[in-house]
């Protein structure tokens, strides 16, 4: 058995249009796995990039601000390849406002993709995987906030907090079911999601000084942790955690 080939597995990336999607979905790929893209914009870098790695690519089109595009997202995976394997939960939004001015909006709206919409999609490949009877590996995407408070970003802190909780619940119950669920929790990474942090000079003086590694994360850099939870490396791993952060919880 090679412990790091994906040869012959299905993978479905939300939000794998750009940023850390994009990057875990090249990562998967280039361990041969074929890619299901799902997200709101055309994946056509990501699709151009996987195709050209020799594997075969479809994209779904879906607003997971709702519960409206689960089933269909699951459907056209299994038209498409005739099952599926491993699931990233990646797709997620952030709102920035001080905690005294936050909005019912800015909450329900990241509450709703980053947690809602994200366990009940993996309740839905969770079914499939069981009922195909060869388990399956799902990787959700937390951050530092599981870990930390950070400041601006109420409700998506609370998101990340409840993923990494969520992420252990689900293991205690599918592990025994042969359902690997882990999450990577990326450090300070050069996304769409952080350009407003990057555009603020004390913030962003302030972050690099605590980041041990002295750069920003870029994507590709969130590929071997990727192949890592989603191959047969990690059969005995179940609810963890895992910081790709260079350094950063360990200052």
């Amino acid at each position: 058995m090679k412990l790091f080939d994906l040869s012959g597995k299905t993978a479905i990336v939300t939000g794998a249009n750009t940023g850390l999607g994009q990057g875990i979905a090249q990562a998967l790929a280039m361990a041969g796995a074929d890619i299901a893209a799902v997200g709101r914009t055309a994946p056509a870098e990501t699709q151009k990039a996987v195709e050209a790695l020799g594997r075969r690519f479809v994209a779904i089109s879906a607003d997971l601000s709702s519960m409206e595009p689960i089933g269909r997202v699951l459907d056209e995976t299994i038209a498409a390849f005739g099952g599926v394997d491993i699931l990233v939960n990646n797709a997620g939004i952030i709102r920035r406002n001080d905690a005294l001015e936050f909005t019912e909006d800015d909450w329900d709206a990241v509450m709703d993709v980053n947690l809602k919409t994200t366990f009940f999609l993996t309740q839905a490949v969770a079914k499939q995987m069981l009922a195909q009877g060869r388990g399956g590996k799902i990787i959700n995407v937390a951050s530092m906030l599981s870990y930390q408070g950070g400041i601006r970003v109420a409700s998506y802190t609370a998101s990340k907090s409840g993923l990494a909780g969520i992420t252990k619940l689900l293991a205690n119950e599918w592990a025994a079911k042969g359902i690997n669920v882990n999450a990577i929790a990326p450090g300070y990474f050069a996304t769409n999601n952080t350009e407003a942090l990057r555009a603020d000079e004390g913030r962003t003086r302030d972050i690099m000084a605590r980041i041990p590694a002295g750069r920003w994360g870029e994507p590709s850099d969130l590929g071997g942790a990727a192949v890592f939870l989603a191959s047969a490396a990690s059969d005995y791993v179940h609810g963890t955690l895992l910081p790709v952060d260079g350094g950063w919880l360990a200052r």
